[in-house]
């Protein structure tokens, strides 16, 4: 601040030398040289000494306000994250660009996880179209809004989801956060409640052990494996799979080039296995868009009876399968490349798979592609 101030002083004294030389105009023509010379002295003190001072004020006064706003940006990421209530940034297409902490414990899933997918599918299948609606029209600039939704994994419980459109600084399009808080929790009481210690639930607890057991058993699979080639290796983790965490296993090697190499279904629908271990990889737009994109894809009642391609008999394979929920995930290894698809069904009156479920899927296919990548 000191240095700014004996610039502006340095620079107020050489605009009244300016208008003093202006004055100077007037004097005899004799005297005029003495005056030109002083005007170019004073151009001199300008380029060789006013204004580098001023540039490098000008660039300290950058780099401080550039500073300035890093912290202002980290300060308001760590408040997003430590707020005690459930926000999520997303777009209008209700793609998840941020989630904090207090939302990946209310939700069950994790940050990394969320980012770059749909909101809507942590949702119950019935809600997401209604979620979508809503979240255009707050980012079309139409008003806040709120709606009561079911998430996938505790479709029991109702939750308040509310929307309002947030403009981030240098960026064109408006963004819209999403605030989640159980429905309960809103309704007007004639008297305060001391929330007491949270209860965990019998029936999530039981699920998060056996997920963990079949992550157990997946990751003592793969590192028993003799050494026989990626193809045994993807063929051993649909064994594991089968029967205690999908009814149908479906295994696709390659990516480029896709290879069905394992099938594994009920025991009543031999045929069924049968048609489908002959089927061309090629002919399933899921394995393929799995293969190509390296998304993972979970469907709650398919909507397109043919995402799965048809059999040799010319029957959808969903139909046929009766399938009512499918997670469709590519095996990509750590640098990338995707080694082979590996499909889940569920058929029948089972539960449809979560997005937990969808996670340890997830987190598996990352071990599954290492294994067949050290295999090859």
């Amino acid at each position: 601040m000191a240095e700014t101030d004996e610039f502006g002083e340095q620079f107020a004294d050489f605009v009244r030398r300016v208008a003093e030389l202006k004055a100077a105009r007037s004097v005899p023509a004799g005297d005029l040289p003495t005056v030109l010379e002083a005007a170019l002295f004073e151009l001199d003190h300008v380029v060789d000494r006013l204004w580098p001072w001023f540039q490098r004020l000008s660039s300290d006064g950058v780099t401080a306000m550039a500073s300035v706003d890093r912290q202002e940006q980290q300060l308001l990421k760590a408040l997003f994250q430590r707020v005690p209530v459930p926000v999520a940034l997303m777009d209008r297409e209700t793609v998840v660009r941020r989630l904090n902490f207090a939302a990946t414990a209310f939700t069950g899933v994790r940050s990394g996880y969320a980012t770059g997918r749909p909101l809507t599918g942590f949702l119950a299948h019935a809600d997401r179209a209604a979620f979508r609606s809503q979240a255009a029209a707050v980012a079309r600039g139409e008003g806040d809004r709120s709606l009561t939704v079911h998430l996938q994994q505790e479709p029991s419980v109702p939750v308040r989801a509310t929307l309002t459109a947030l403009r981030p600084g240098g960026e064109p399009r408006t963004a819209v956060l999403v605030v989640l808080q159980p429905a309960d929790d809103l309704a007007p009481s004639g008297r305060d409640v001391v929330p007491g210690p949270a209860v965990p639930s019998l029936s999530e607890t039981t699920r998060r052990a056996a997920l963990m057991d079949l992550v157990d058993a997946m990751a003592t699979a793969l590192l028993s494996l003799p050494g026989e080639g990626a193809a045994p290796a993807l063929e051993r983790a649909a064994g594991v799979l089968h029967g205690r965490f999908a009814d149908w296993v479906v295994a696709d090697t390659g990516a480029a080039r896709l290879t069905r190499t394992a099938v594994l279904g009920p025991a009543e629908c031999a045929e069924e296995v049968a048609a489908l271990a002959g089927q061309d990889p090629a002919a399933c737009p899921l394995v393929v868009e799995a293969a190509r994109g390296g998304s993972t894809a979970l469907q709650v009642r398919p909507e397109d009876p043919e995402a799965f391609g048809r059999d040799a008999s010319g029957a959808p394979v969903l139909v046929r399968a009766n399938v009512t929920s499918l997670l469709c995930v590519p095996l990509t290894g750590a640098s990338g490349t995707v080694h082979g698809v590996l499909t889940l069904f569920r058929s029948g009156t089972g539960p449809a798979f979560s997005m937990a479920e969808a996670q340890a899927v997830d987190m598996m296919s990352r071990h599954i592609a290492l294994a067949m990548a050290r295999l090859n």
